[in-house]
């Protein structure tokens, strides 16, 4: 039988007996239907663990540091406010006792969790005991028809694209990876759309094209040609330690000296990469602009529009696939963005999504994975390089059908 275990890899042995606090409850041949159904039982109590863990106690958990930060408010501001005080020792109270009713319910799971265990022996008679908590999933290769190796490669599948990654990101999946990489490609179209576009159309509609002009596009142009690593610098050195340094000194004083926004996080590599693809959005969509017809121009004001509402009805128009093509070039580039995110938020593991329903629900100073520096990541930092060689092929093929999957949605915003 091949074990998958949540620490030191598989285990490959027999199974010889099923213990249950201590004492055998199966052996022989009624070893292995015991040792499934006690499998079963662990992997349900995981699952309730996990709840508690994840979302119960880190939405209490979440609402007692908004309590303390509240208080802390009320301090900085100098104003004693009897009322709010006594408000917040309230509701600290009741979520102290929450966050107590919720610990007593992970212990009883916790007890629960540990109680089975099995007997092996390893293919070099060696006998070892070991909780059935620590095993994921366990079957016997050479026992499986087609049908069962079918459903049990479609259920790794899953596990790859759905389950959080375990033993130093080596096994397990890459969920959290998959969502940052998303997020993060998400919110940087969102930043760098409207802007290219307006710069685009104040260079091509409303600037004199003078020498200024000129040198404008000679520099955006250069700017498509600078190394990844130089946007990197430039975030962490002007959005992080400057700008996200300002902001907490205005808006988040109460948390100081931990920082809010002025430490790497998802907004500040959204922006980056916002300004690493902007000048590809600024020339594409410039080229649009400029193949439009000057008599369609001429045309709409003759009939009485004045130039912003031929800008508006008439040019944006007939450039929006231009504009179209401009973002889908710039999702293509910084999805594979890897360098600069090393040093503007991106982490080997994140303990949470960027996105839960802990207010206000979307944490954009948060860190977050991405699946290129989980290639880099598993590929060249692991402590065992040639067993994780197949998790970054896999990884390197998940992420170029994401990058698909958001060129062909884009492309199909694009046609319609």
């Amino acid at each position: 039988m091949v074990l998958e275990r949540r620490e030191w890899g598989n285990f490959y042995g027999f199974l010889e007996s099923v213990q249950q606090d201590g004492a055998t409850v199966a052996s022989g041949d009624a070893v292995y239907p015991m040792f499934h159904e006690r499998l079963t039982r662990a992997l349900d109590i995981y699952d309730a663990i996990y709840r508690i863990e994840k979302h119960d106690i880190g939405a209490v958990n979440a609402a007692i540091e908004q309590l303390r930060l509240a208080e802390r408010r009320l301090e900085l501001s100098d104003k004693v406010d009897p009322v709010r005080q006594a408000e917040i020792q309230a509701q600290r109270k009741l979520l102290n006792q929450e966050y107590q009713q919720l610990e007593v319910q992970l212990g009883d799971l916790y007890r629960a969790f540990n109680r089975d265990s099995f007997v092996a022996r390893t293919v070099d008679g060696q006998m070892l005991e070991q909780p059935i908590s620590k095993v994921v999933r366990a079957y016997q290769p050479n026992t499986m028809s087609l049908i069962d190796k079918i459903g049990f490669y479609f259920d790794k599948v899953g596990e790859f694209i759905l389950d959080d990654p375990r033993e130093a990101n080596t096994e397990g999946g890459v969920f959290p990876a998959i969502f940052g990489t998303v997020m993060m490609v998400i919110l940087m179209s969102i930043m760098v759309t409207p802007f290219g576009v307006i710069a685009a159309v104040y260079l091509r509609e409303y600037a004199n094209q003078g020498w200024m002009t000129r040198a404008i596009r000679v520099a955006v142009n250069n700017l498509a040609g600078v190394p990844s690593i130089v946007y990197g610098v430039f975030g962490l050195g002007f959005f992080i330690y400057f700008a996200g340094a300002q902001i907490d000194n205005v808006f988040f004083a109460e948390a100081l000296p931990s920082p809010t926004f002025g430490t790497p996080g998802l907004l500040w590599a959204s922006i980056t990469l916002a300004l690493l693809t902007l000048p590809v959005v600024i020339v594409a969509t410039e080229e649009g602009l400029s193949r439009i017809p000057r008599s369609v121009r001429e045309g709409s004001l003759a009939l009485g529009a004045t130039k912003a509402e031929t800008l508006w009805r008439v040019v944006l128009p007939m450039a929006s696939p231009a504009m179209m093509t401009g973002l889908i070039l710039a999702v293509a580039r910084a999805a594979g963005e890897v360098a600069p995110l090393m040093l503007v938020g991106v982490v080997k593991l994140a303990p949470s999504l960027p996105l839960d329903g802990n207010y206000p629900y979307l944490h954009l100073d948060q860190k977050f994975m991405h699946l290129g520096f989980h290639i880099f990541d598993v590929g060249f930092q692991s402590p065992n390089v040639e067993a994780a060689r197949p998790l970054v092929y896999a990884t390197a093929l998940l992420l170029v059908m994401v990058i698909a999957v958001l060129n062909l949605s884009a492309v199909a915003i694009r046609n319609h």
